[in-house]
């Protein structure tokens, strides 16, 4: 069995699983009484979720993981959709490992589904990206039951690429019967003031609000704002558009570096519920 190492174990978030408990024990702690449990009785199609160090945020990510582990769903299958930053790979790169280990233990591929798809394979793609591997402990530390990933980085992120992935994974769950549930993996805007930056998502957020994912691409490109993942938000946008006509969006917590470590600079963070 080939299995992906960490490669921001230890930075990120904790090395041990112990720590890592405790960190997340103490995030859903402190956040439980802002959870919006009730939105656990949608089904629940996927979700934005930011991708950095835990002590930054975590408080926003697991919003949506305690909702869904609410839910009583147990996906089988969870895709992760995650920006490029490396520079490694082709424009959409799954990975050929056979699992990848975190602390908590190794969480196997779906390689069926993989290569169902028909994407290209590129460990190099995933063997240095944060992420997606960020999401991965959490998984573990929200669920019990069973369950497979499939990664998917982008390094071209257009209303292209974002349709051709919607489109696939749609057909491919189809096909397969495959229970899936889909991680858009994020950050918002990158080193600007707390003000500048909610201005700037708010543009975006506005779009992601009505389902409208050319209208996600033309603010982006327009007013340049740095939101990583727009690609990997597109594409969740374009699947839930193929299981319902309208689907449900929800803003489930906004946040950002600053609330950690005050600063003129920071990352906003923000997660949101996509449901039918």
């Amino acid at each position: 069995m080939k299995t992906r190492s960490p490669a921001v174990a230890g930075r990120f978030y904790p090395d041990s699983p112990s720590e890592i408990t405790s960190l997340l024990d103490q995030v859903v702690s402190k956040e439980h009484k802002t959870i919006n449990r009730s939105l656990a009785v949608k089904y629940i199609l996927g979700g934005v979720v930011p991708h950095a160090g835990y002590m930054f945020s975590a408080y926003q990510a697991m919003h949506f993981f305690e909702i869904l582990k609410e839910s009583g769903r147990k996906p089988q299958t969870f895709i992760i959709i995650n920006p490029n930053h490396t520079g490694y790979g082709k424009e959409i790169s799954l990975d050929d490992h056979d699992a990848w280990e975190t602390p908590y233990g190794n969480v196997n591929i779906d390689l069926d589904f993989c290569r169902e798809t028909g994407f290209e394979w590129s460990a190099d793609a995933h063997k240095f990206e944060h992420s997606g591997e960020v999401l991965v402990p959490m998984l573990q530390y929200t669920f019990d039951h069973p369950f497979k990933i499939v990664p998917i980085t982008l390094s071209v992120q257009n209303q292209a690429n974002a349709r051709l992935i919607a489109n696939t994974l749609f057909s491919v769950s189809e096909r397969l019967q495959r229970d899936i549930c889909l991680l858009a993996s994020s950050d918002f805007s990158h080193y600007v003031n707390p003000e500048t930056g909610k201005k700037l998502d708010d543009f975006v957020l506005n779009e992601i609000l009505q389902v409208n994912p050319e209208g996600v691409y033309e603010q982006v490109k327009a007013k340049n704002i740095s939101v990583c993942g727009f690609g990997p938000i597109m594409s969740l946008m374009y699947y839930a558009l193929k299981i319902s006509d309208k689907p449900g969006v929800q803003i489930l917590r906004r946040g950002n570096s600053g609330d950690i470590i005050p600063s003129d600079e920071v990352v906003d963070y923000v997660s949101i519920l996509f449901y039918h």
